[in-house]
């Protein structure tokens, strides 16, 4: 497993430590490892991939929502590394391949929902570097005892992680009156439980879900307005409620896409722009009505962390 001590990585350990030995891939060996098994990626460029079942691919570098790396960090982090990473298995016993990438390396914006079939048309150098590495993989011929899951979540949260939703938290939190209630718009979370339950339940099927590129997001969408009174549930406050004109609010966040300022252009869109993600595949091939967690309550679970934190 790559990425095992970010926040993905961790959850994943913990869910599945009754199930999985873990050999951790990491940059640099730590003396206090999480993980009590680890190869470095110098190690790997100079042996075989360790005697493992699968390959469980989380590192990467993510989104930048201070607009200051440059696109290189994204492709040596997202597209190279990956690249390496699958030309072992490929030459490995190993028989899994699970890919995190993410739904921007099919788009930045969506009319609709966003469903696999969707043509991928990233904008930004984050969602290239990680439509590339997916290209490089589904180009490469696949031996027939082999299996390779790409999955494109959405935003992924959970206890720890805040995310995108800090800066709405701040408003509920300080009683600052909220300035998006004019905003209406619908979209797709993913509960990290959800998460690892998919991860989970794709290599416990030992290779009876075919290979393909999978959406993941919760069951239900919901709009910024929701999550503002999910929030005011959580911490029993009710804030006031601005119905500011959206186009002034996005002259606002343009100013801070050059100085510094809570709301740039990037933050609106993710709170405020609709953006659905389909699940529908991943739930037919793993014959599920619906996963573990609702999305009111994972996302509830997430917002009670906040106040521990």
């Amino acid at each position: 497993m790559s990425g095992y001590r970010g926040f993905v990585g961790t959850n994943l350990m913990a869910y599945t430590k009754d199930r999985w030995t873990v050999t951790g891939l990491t940059r640099h060996k730590s003396a206090n490892d999480i993980c009590p098994q680890t190869i470095t990626w110098d190690e790997l460029n100079q042996s075989p991939l360790p005697d493992v079942a699968a390959v469980v691919h989380l590192a990467g570098k993510a989104h930048d929502m201070k607009n200051v790396s440059s696109p290189k960090d994204y492709f040596e982090a997202n597209t190279y590394l990956t690249q390496q990473l699958f030309d072992r298995f490929l030459k490995s016993d190993a028989r899994f391949f699970i890919y995190c990438s993410s739904v921007k390396a099919a788009a930045d914006k969506v009319n609709g929902v966003l469903t696999e079939e969707e043509p991928p048309m990233p904008q930004t150098a984050y969602g290239k570097s990680k439509q590339m590495a997916e290209a490089y993989l589904l180009q490469q011929l696949l031996p027939p005892d082999k299996h390779l899951y790409i999955l494109r979540p959405c935003m992924i949260h959970g206890p720890g992680n805040k995310g995108n939703l800090n800066l709405l938290y701040g408003f509920v939190q300080k009683g600052i009156p909220y300035p998006l209630t004019a905003f209406d718009n619908k979209r797709s979370f993913l509960s990290v439980e959800n998460l690892c339950y998919v991860i989970d339940a794709l290599l416990a099927a030992d290779g009876r879900i075919p290979s393909g590129v999978y959406n993941l997001a919760d069951d239900e969408s919901l709009s910024t307005n929701d999550l503002v009174q999910i929030m005011e549930q959580v911490t029993g406050k009710n804030i006031r409620k601005l119905h500011i004109n959206p186009s002034f609010i996005k002259s606002m966040a343009r100013v801070g896409d050059f100085i510094r300022f809570p709301l740039n252009t990037d933050r609106l869109q993710k709170l405020t722009d609709s953006y659905e993600v389909s699940n529908a595949k991943i739930k037919k091939v793993l014959g599920l009505d619906k996963l573990p967690l609702d999305a009111r309550s994972g996302l509830t679970a997430t917002i009670r962390s906040f106040q521990s934190s």
